[in-house]
């Protein structure tokens, strides 16, 4: 019977070192894309962290009860876009929302480096501009790079309406950037 109990133990801490791995591997896939998702709805660097890493903590102590997890990124940009609307909504309530973001660190580097840092930064800012539900179809379609589909599955939407989110959405950025 003991013989058995320490199999038992065996096999379970193979399981557990083995999920552990497998975590980590799709953790490094991803390594940037909860902060991305989180950075689009609450256009704050800080927060955005913070949430990023909560899920990423919330992630590792659910991973053992996602049934597929092939659908892990998925379930990754869902689980933080839940959370950072959730934080959003928290703040607003409380009104401690800050004004101005964080400002990007001045970098010695070549004309071309600045000029390209400037277009970046007014990007981001015409991105941000943008309403929410806007905004996070163009960070996971355009910046994520997830075709139609994807996006749509992942905020269960209709591919329809992600459609025309997006053009929307690439409409209002012409405006503004120009």
């Amino acid at each position: 019977m003991y013989e058995q109990a320490d199999q038992l133990a065996d096999v379970l801490f193979i399981m557990e070192r083995d999920l552990k791995a497998e975590f980590e591997t799709r953790l490094a896939e991803t390594s940037t894309l909860a902060f991305r998702v989180a950075y689009a709805v609450l256009k704050n660097t800080e927060d955005a962290e913070d949430v990023a890493q909560e899920a990423f903590a919330k992630a590792f102590r659910n991973f053992r009860q996602l049934r597929n997890r092939d659908k892990f990124r998925a379930w990754l940009v869902r689980m933080t876009w839940r959370m950072a609307i959730n934080r959003l909504r928290s703040e607003r309530r409380r009104g401690l929302r800050e004004s101005n973001p964080t400002p990007a660190p001045v970098v010695a580097t070549p004309v071309q480096a600045v000029m390209d840092r400037e277009r970046s930064e007014k990007l981001w800012q015409a991105i941000e501009a943008l309403p929410e539900r806007l905004r996070i179809v163009v960070v996971l379609a355009g910046i994520e790079e997830h075709d139609i589909r994807e996006v749509a599955r992942l905020l269960r939407l209709p591919e329809g309406t992600v459609k025309s989110r997006l053009f929307l959405a690439r409409q209002r950025l012409r405006e503004l950037l120009q």
